[in-house]
């Protein structure tokens, strides 16, 4: 069956689509699809149509819409209806309240990864020097920029497409004279002589041997670079954020990193064999997932 574009009504049976009923059409074949969050879904993707936001959406619902429109949106409704993740098909995401653009290069920023800002920001000195590690998005490296506008930022990835997406989002919200953003895998492209006050990293740590729990949607469209691990490894990024702290990141400074999906033990214990860090912790989210491991460096 197509994709939703309306429902029959109005003068002698002519079809009526407008913004409430296309909604609701989207919202039922999401359901019976059983896509997750079917309405929000909905309203994104007609939304990303129409160039409304979703408070106008819903005091234009009884707006009619074009044939232009509807075919714009019966495409998006079958892509999502595939798996294709919303982010990537409206191009955009919201990260503490900054909308950043994404893309199938970059990951989907989550609420978890918010958090992971608040323990960094808790941990940055006044004027500190900061390095993000996987950049992506540049959804961490920017978000701190903005936050403190006293902090300077250099951002890491091996993936010249994410580190496109990464400059854009940057210049969106304008810190790109703050965040610095190097070509490379981990350490590699940084300064020789260059150190830091943080260190933050949403690194991969999936083991794709056993990627339990990961969301097909997920595994099927976000970028592999940026999800797995080493086969069987799933501390392999951690190992080699870990292997220049002792002369990239100051006495006194800080580390924090993104973990989870089997991960999070491996990383901890790692981090707790390291001589130049103290105090290693694994924090939960808010959701009470075991989720991020901070440490300093003595």
């Amino acid at each position: 069956m197509a994709p939703p574009g309306g429902t029959q009504g109005g003068e002698a049976g002519e079809p009526v689509h407008t913004v409430l009923t296309v909604l609701r059409g989207a919202e039922a074949w999401f359901e019976r699809r059983g896509i997750e969050a079917p309405r929000r879904s909905a309203e994104l993707l007609l939304g990303k149509v129409l160039g409304l936001d979703r408070l106008h959406l819903y005091l234009a619902h009884d707006r009619p819409l074009d044939e232009k429109e509807r075919a714009a949106m019966r495409d998006l409704v079958a892509r999502r209806g595939r798996g294709e993740p919303v982010a990537y098909l409206i191009g955009t995401w919201a990260f503490r309240g900054l909308e950043l653009a994404v893309a199938p290069a970059v990951l989907i920023p989550r609420p978890e990864t918010e958090e992971l800002v608040d323990h960094a920001l808790a941990r940055l000195p006044a004027g500190g020097r900061v390095v993000d590690l996987g950049t992506g998005s540049g959804a961490i490296a920017i978000a701190i920029a903005v936050e403190r506008s006293d902090a300077h930022v250099v951002a890491v990835d091996q993936s010249r497409n994410a580190l496109v997406v990464a400059e854009a989002n940057a210049a969106r919200h304008g810190v790109s004279d703050r965040v610095t953003f190097l070509h490379g895998s981990w350490w590699e492209p940084v300064p020789a002589g260059m150190d830091f006050d943080l260190v933050v990293s949403n690194p991969p740590y999936i083991d794709p041997s056993a990627p339990t729990g990961l969301a097909p949607d997920v595994a099927a469209h976000e970028p592999p670079l940026a999800l797995y691990s080493a086969p069987g490894d799933p501390a392999s990024c951690y190992r080699a954020i870990v292997a220049a702290l002792h002369e990239r990141l100051r006495v006194g400074g800080s580390i924090v990193v993104e973990t989870g999906l089997g991960a999070s033990d491996a990383a901890l214990a790692l981090f707790r064999t390291q001589p130049c860090l103290a105090d290693a912790s694994l924090v939960a989210d808010a959701g009470g997932a075991p989720r991020f491991v901070l440490a300093r460096r003595t």
